[in-house]
């Protein structure tokens, strides 16, 4: 009996790994989508345009909300057209592309130049966005004011739901942070 059992496993153990042998040179088809190469370039585009209109339809649903939370009147909305217009990210270069190559290629003096240039423009978007916000600030009522503080931190702010602390949750974070 102690022979057969023997037998058994040893005859499973070599199915086992002929069947992952052929596993394995199974040919595997490209994956359509995000890291997949069978996605063309009018197929990227369409994805890219997909994005693009359903992050403008969250916005306006957002300053929709916010406009009613604010109660904003007639007199306030152009302040407050000017506060979410000022508050829209800029439009990014397409990293990806020769933008990278192009750095990499230039000597370590000019690739900070430009990171310092790139800094400079978003310190002015920065300004821009506080001029607008003070301009809307102005127009405001002391009860908008209030909700305008408790939402301003949250609205146009990158990673909103995430906690802010990086993944520092609990008592080891509490600690972390003390």
């Amino acid at each position: 009996m102690n022979t057969f059992r023997k037998n058994l496993v040893i005859a499973l153990s070599a199915v086992g790994i002929a069947g992952a042998a052929i596993a394995q040179t199974a040919p595997v088809q490209p994956a359509e989508g995000r890291h997949g190469h069978a996605v063309s370039v009018e197929q990227r585009a369409a994805i890219k345009a997909e994005r693009q209109a359903k992050r403008a339809e969250r916005q306006a649903q957002h300053a929709a909300k916010l406009r009613a939370e604010l109660k904003i009147t007639a007199q306030q909305e152009p302040a407050f057209a000017a506060y979410l217009a000022a508050g829209k990210p800029a439009r990014r270069p397409d990293a990806r592309g020769g933008e990278r190559a192009r750095l990499a290629a230039l000597p370590a003096p000019q690739r900070l130049e430009q990171q310092i240039t790139r800094q400079k423009q978003r310190t002015s978007r920065m300004e821009a966005r506080l001029a607008a916000l003070n301009n809307l600030y102005a127009v405001l009522t002391p009860e908008q004011k209030q909700v305008l503080d408790s939402k301003a931190l949250r609205f146009g702010g990158k990673h909103r739901g995430h906690g802010g602390h990086r993944g520092q949750h609990g008592e080891r974070g509490a600690a972390l942070q003390s």
